[in-house]
């Protein structure tokens, strides 16, 4: 990518793309001002340098995962060795190392209470360097989004 990462009309097809995915070329060049075949470069030059992804989102809920939380992970050791492990969880979908209090946020989808306690127990506690947890359930989702600002 050059020097600048994204000039105003990749930000203007980013915008667009966030709320539809599946927006075709021709009615994004429109849009833009531009022709289909540069629509199409820059979308495709977007995605190669890793700027944006097109992707489905799904909804845990709809498919039979119930019980959302968040777990705040302790560790001891290297905490980048502990993640490579949890990363591997198919229950884990999102993620962090942090700084503060927990060394680890993990974000996990679970169809319900015994599953989730099943994770925590039986997986997430017997990786290696965790030494402690702590699950904020999630009650209610009040927003979800994937459109972060363009600049």
């Amino acid at each position: 990518m050059p020097d600048q990462l994204v000039d105003e009309i990749d930000a203007e097809l980013i915008r667009h793309l966030q709320v539809d995915g599946r927006r075709p070329y021709t009615q994004l060049a429109k849009e833009v001002g531009l022709s289909e075949a540069a629509v199409r470069q820059r979308v495709q030059r977007l995605l190669e340098h890793g700027v944006m992804q097109i992707v489905a989102v799904t909804d845990p809920l709809q498919l039979g995962l119930l019980r959302q939380a968040m777990v705040l992970i302790k560790v001891e050791g290297d905490v980048r060795e502990v993640a490579a492990q949890l990363e591997k969880f198919e229950e884990v979908d999102y993620l962090v190392l942090t700084a503060g209090t927990v060394d680890i946020l993990a974000e996990v989808f679970v169809p319900d209470d015994q599953a989730l306690l099943s994770l925590l127990n039986d997986r997430i506690r017997k990786v290696p360097g965790v030494v402690g947890t702590e699950s904020v359930i999630y009650l209610q989702l009040t927003k979800q989004t994937y459109t972060w600002n363009v600049p």
